[in-house]
């Protein structure tokens, strides 16, 4: 049977050649949607365990992502957290979205207590000097358009001089002025976060509890970088699955419907075939078997080059943009893997059952 197998997909190998190439493409759009939005996940996290903090602390109206909420409190609540006990530092923050060229968070900061959550390791430059300079991190600074201290960049449609180059890894890749970042937003003296590093772990649940003791504070929400974590993941971001999910159906119909037309296809081609088989005794099982064997031959031989697509592409995009996070993880191509075996094998069920059901003497008197 296996060699009936071959020979059927090998005497037809354009349409083999499409069918394969179908479920090559579904598998790839599954792992490539997926590695993309994991990697940002992922590099989200380890930019902001990169930061030094311990704690967040937020007005109640902001969410957990600091850059889609406005600057709605005042840096001067850094100064009433710092004084609590078993607090080290507290950093007042406002992120904001920009959405030029690429999409990024411009961190506006006040370099000192920022700078004493865990310091900047400065490759060239050094601090702000006024109040139009930026801080850039590396992977920045040798980007494609190539920036060097001295030169000017335009971020929030303000043009900046680069004072500094930072290695990367903490929280972005932009830093600038608070008090700058306040006059840009219209929101001077405004933070939409507050970036607190605590004397000591064991400490967090006690400091914790004295915000929410401290008058006005009580609604503001207080979470541990781990707590923030653990949030971090698709099945806390509704939009990360809604796209998953999008994707997913999207690449199975494909799948399915090129599985269904070609062996659809095929079956009618070879009545005849069929037909033989049939009064040499082959049963309807054995028929189903034969097709459902090509489909599953054709499937596996997708998805390997499925996965060699994708993982080409990760190489491609590290090469292009280093920046890019591309997360390929064996649970997601289990996964990939699982959709588009699975699709294929019903779309080429219907053919199998109605290829099962021909009457040999119709099918020998086909032609």
């Amino acid at each position: 049977m296996n060699r009936l197998v071959v020979g059927n997909l090998v005497h037809r190998p354009l349409r083999s050649l499409i069918s394969a190439l179908a479920v090559a493409i579904e598998v790839t759009m599954i792992l490539s949607i997926a590695g993309i939005m994991l990697g940002m996940l992922n590099g989200n996290k380890a930019q902001t365990s990169g930061i030094g903090l311990d704690m967040f602390v937020r007005p109640s109206s902001t969410t957990n992502f600091a850059a889609l909420s406005s600057a709605a409190t005042s840096v001067k609540v850094a100064d009433v957290i710092a004084s609590l006990p078993h607090v080290a530092v507290a950093s007042p923050v406002n992120v904001q979205m920009s959405m030029g060229s690429t999409l990024e968070n411009i961190f506006g900061i006040d370099f000192n207590s920022f700078n004493a959550l865990k310091p900047f390791i400065f490759l060239e430059g050094g601090p702000f000097r006024g109040p139009d300079d930026v801080i850039i991190d590396d992977y920045l600074a040798h980007s494609d358009a190539g920036h060097k201290v001295g030169d000017t960049l335009e971020i929030l449609h303000h043009t900046f001089r680069i004072c500094g180059i930072v290695e990367h890894g903490k929280g972005g890749r932009k830093f600038i002025p608070l008090r700058t970042m306040g006059e840009i937003t219209n929101n001077p003296g405004k933070a939409n976060a507050f970036y607190v590093k605590t004397d000591d772990l064991t400490h967090q649940p006690a400091v914790k509890q004295e915000i929410a003791a401290t008058p006005g504070m009580q609604q503001y929400d207080v979470q541990t970088l781990d707590q923030w974590m653990s949030l971090m993941t698709p099945e806390h971001l509704p939009g990360f699955n809604i796209a998953m999910r999008i994707v997913i159906g999207i690449a199975v119909v494909i799948g399915f419907l090129v599985i269904f037309q070609s062996m659809y296809t095929a079956v009618m081609e070879r009545t005849r075939e069929i037909g033989v088989l049939k009064s040499l005794g082959a049963s309807g099982s054995y028929i189903v078997s034969v097709v459902l064997r090509e489909t599953g031959l054709l499937a596996l031989t997708g998805i390997l080059v499925g996965i060699g697509f994708t993982l080409l592409l990760r190489t491609v995009l590290h090469i292009k943009s280093p920046r890019t996070d591309f997360t390929v993880t064996p649970h997601w191509i289990l996964l990939s893997v699982s959709i588009a075996f699975t699709g294929a094998m019903l779309g080429a069920l219907y053919p199998a059952l109605k290829a099962a059901r021909k009457d040999p003497i119709d099918a020998l008197a086909y032609e």
